[in-house]
């Protein structure tokens, strides 16, 4: 079972380090707001984690995505949120302020809650879910529940501190652009963009 944990920590610090929509919002967070605020929409971004973690361990997960409705009604609806937070950022100004405490876009409370509904509208997450875990069960005869809930513990642990690692690295960059002229607005689009990007993400097969 060592063992088993310690290829499942790896193979997780694995997929939490390499490039992805999650990270590189992360990213554009912490450069454009700041460290904290970085690791606000990192602790959403895994909150959700446990609403999925609960679908699979379930296995709620199987019957939702069995439905083809169903399942493109969550992508839409993901998207949806996205474009709508792309236009926010959008009509926010013609300059987005970098680590300013004066005029900060959203709270930490407001990242927090947007990171648990980004990820939450995104199927993506559950199939990935469905499709890692079970590999890494101990014991397919005994509680797998449990077994799913401690995978999914780990699994968010994991990516909470590789993703508090990315937001702590990129708050520091800021100082050093924030006086810049012209990077509040390069930023600025580089947020819409990402959200975009995301967005076309969850229609991608």
């Amino acid at each position: 079972m060592v063992e088993l944990m310690l290829s499942f920590c790896l193979a997780s610090f694995a997929l939490a380090i390499s490039p992805g929509p999650d990270n590189i919002f992360v990213l554009t967070q912490s450069i454009t707001n700041g460290s904290s605020y970085g690791i606000a929409t990192t602790a959403g971004l895994i909150s959700g984690c446990i609403v999925h973690t609960t679908l699979v361990a379930f296995g709620i997960s199987t019957i939702l995505l069995a439905s083809e409705t169903v399942f493109i009604a969550i992508k839409i609806a993901g998207a949806a949120y996205l474009l709508y937070l792309a236009v926010q950022v959008y009509r926010a100004g013609n300059t987005l302020m970098i680590t300013s405490k004066e005029s900060s876009q959203k709270s930490h409370f407001q990242l927090y809650k947007q990171g648990i509904i980004m990820n939450v509208l995104n199927p993506k997450v559950t199939l990935f879910f469905m499709a890692f875990f079970p590999a890494f069960l101990w014991d397919t005869t005994g509680n797998t529940v449990l077994q799913f809930y401690v995978l999914g513990a780990v699994f968010m642990a994991v990516s909470f501190i590789v993703f508090s690692m990315i937001a702590l690295l990129s708050g520091q960059i800021s100082m050093f652009i924030q006086k810049r002229k012209g990077s509040g607005m390069f930023f600025k689009w580089l947020q819409i963009i990402v959200f975009v990007s995301i967005a076309v993400f969850l229609f991608l097969p």
